[in-house]
């Protein structure tokens, strides 16, 4: 009888223990396992234009950037102000993360993407580290910025847009993120796609193939080149109906550029 009794003891404690791990498995922290659904969009035509390879998470030093007002220049003529929600693509270091979230304060929102889970990670380091509430962090793909919908009054691509390898499926699913009235803003070099610059003609007509109406263009010395501003005008076109850019051989420029 003892013998049952200790038995039965044991197997009511091994229940309890493994009752205890089901809970413990249930409350388990880490994002929520989501089933994949199936993508059903058409297929987005090539870009006929090389694209330039990522080799650095930095176009200059902050430093350097800041003598010149880059980033206070590239917000004003951007409109950001305080309570906006600002995502900044390829962001990199976070240059302009940081200073964006000073610009919109403690009422607004900024969204860091980068497709480099290494770069993402000692991003999201360096906000934690500052102590940046209102910042979070992304990792987006190559075709996809993977942002949510009707979220966003501005998006920055600072200094990357020549770095994208499908524009066109990019600039789609992009598009429905933006808010009513939200604007995307391009910052470039005026130089050719391999030599870490996009052509502006290029970049208007890149982006009104997906949709976007351009708003106003500015040069920016400080920033390296030049300022566009995009909004989405009509309807996003099917993927199948969106007709590629052709673009024109040039030649190299006489004196090498610099990258990033």
């Amino acid at each position: 009888m003892r013998l049952l009794s200790t038995l039965r003891s044991t197997r009511t404690m091994v229940l309890a223990g493994l009752a205890g791990l089901t809970l413990l498995a249930g409350c388990e922290p880490g994002p929520p396992r989501v089933k994949k659904t199936v993508d059903t969009v058409g297929k987005f035509p090539a870009a006929d234009r090389p694209v330039a390879h990522i080799v650095s998470s930095r176009w200059s030093t902050e430093e350097a950037r800041d003598r010149l007002n880059e980033a206070s220049e590239v917000m004003d003529k951007s409109g950001v102000k305080p309570g906006m929600t600002v995502a900044d693509i390829g962001a990199g270091e976070g240059y302009y993360t940081i200073r964006l979230a000073q610009r919109v304060g403690k009422d607004g929102r900024v969204l860091a993407e980068d497709i480099v889970a290494g770069v993402r990670d000692a991003l999201a380091e360096r906000v934690a580290r500052e102590r940046l509430d209102n910042v979070s962090v992304r990792l987006g793909e190559a075709d996809n910025p993977k942002l949510p919908d009707n979220s966003f009054d501005r998006i920055l691509m600072v200094h990357m847009y020549h770095e994208i390898a499908e524009p066109y499926e990019f600039l789609w699913r992009m598009r429905s993120s933006l808010r009513p009235g939200g604007e995307v803003v391009v910052v470039d070099a005026k130089r050719r796609t391999q030599d870490h610059g996009t052509p502006p003609s290029l970049l208007k007509c890149e982006f009104a193939a997906v949709g976007y109406a351009l708003v106003e263009m500015h040069d920016m010395p400080s920033a390296g080149g030049y300022l566009a501003v995009f909004r989405a005008a009509g309807p996003r076109p099917e993927p199948e109906a969106i007709k590629p850019c052709v673009t024109v051989s040039s030649p190299p420029p006489a004196t090498p550029a610099a990258t990033g």
